[in-house]
């Protein structure tokens, strides 16, 4: 019973607001682990004491209070969708807060470990891996593009012609990114190098089309040669993008387009990694710092 609800509430995200599969696919891990926490219990029949019975157990097994969040975000969205189709009368989450979180900046690569990067991909690859390898990570740099929008990227979204990329992202917005050269002269070596017939842009070793866990360890493993992060995912490529931008000077706002952002509280973050660079560079050069 609680499967077949919690399946109909993943359609609703799919078809009526149009989230990205991986999106759904946190939605249903959640949902399901609470699920699994109160059965035999019905989840339309849960009550604010069952969902703080749960919080304590997630927090009794160490798990980050931003990872509550994430799920204490599933079930206030579940039960919103179920109190407006009418299958509860009171919503159970109305009287649950959300956790305190630390405050923390995105994580970024350095300029100049980038330029390491950069440097060691100028030579012409000869084998197709080699080729992939860094036309994902300087896509994901390069355009600043999410996990997801690279994975569902397709040959036909790619205009040489005039050097960008359309990305659809979150609730199936479409956008426009211009490429650099570098990443322009990637995409045709690659292009020469890939054997395989496919609607998609990059794909794994056997030409299929691309997963998350392929892309986060490729990520992992080359990043790890140039920077002593402790976290290196593609996303860490994202943020890289946007504060190296942001760096350089361009404007907030078309950060924000490039990115896909709903709206600019979710771009102003990267200005703290900027303030915290002028910061470090007047210590350094002011006499009276």
């Amino acid at each position: 019973m609680n499967r077949e609800v919690v399946n109909f509430f993943l359609s609703h995200l799919h078809v009526e607001r149009r989230l990205s599969p991986l999106t759904i696919q946190s939605y249903a891990t959640d949902l399901m682990q609470f699920c699994a926490f109160i059965e035999p219990q019905n989840i339309q029949q849960s009550t604010s004491a069952s969902i703080r019975s749960w919080l304590i157990d997630l927090s009794s097994n160490q798990l980050e209070n931003r990872s509550i969040n994430r799920k204490l975000a599933a079930l206030r969205t579940f039960f919103k969708y179920q109190q407006r189709i009418g299958a509860i009368q009171e919503n159970p989450m109305v009287t649950i807060k959300m956790v305190k979180t630390k405050k923390t900046l995105p994580h970024y690569i350095r300029e100049s470990e980038i330029q390491t990067l950069i440097e060691s991909a100028s030579e012409v690859p000869t084998e197709f891996n080699a080729a992939r390898d860094s036309l994902c990570l300087f896509l994901l740099y390069g355009t600043g593009i999410r996990l997801a929008e690279l994975i569902q990227l397709k040959k036909n979204a790619v205009n040489l012609t005039n050097n960008t990329i359309r990305v659809i992202g979150k609730r199936n917005k479409e956008r426009i990114i211009p490429i650099p050269s570098l990443l322009h002269d990637m995409i045709i070596q690659y292009n020469q190098l890939n054997p395989f017939t496919h609607e998609h842009l990059v794909l794994t070793d056997k030409g299929e089309k691309l997963y998350p866990m392929f892309v986060q360890r490729l990520v992992k493993k080359n990043l790890g040669e140039i920077s002593t992060l402790e976290k290196l995912s593609p996303h860490v490529l994202r943020h890289t993008y946007a504060t190296h931008l942001l760096n350089r000077g361009a404007d907030l706002n078309a950060i924000k387009e490039l990115l896909g952002h709903a709206n600019l509280v979710a771009t102003q973050i990267y200005t703290h990694n900027s303030m915290e660079k002028l910061k470090a560079i007047y210590a350094q050069a002011h006499p009276k710092a």
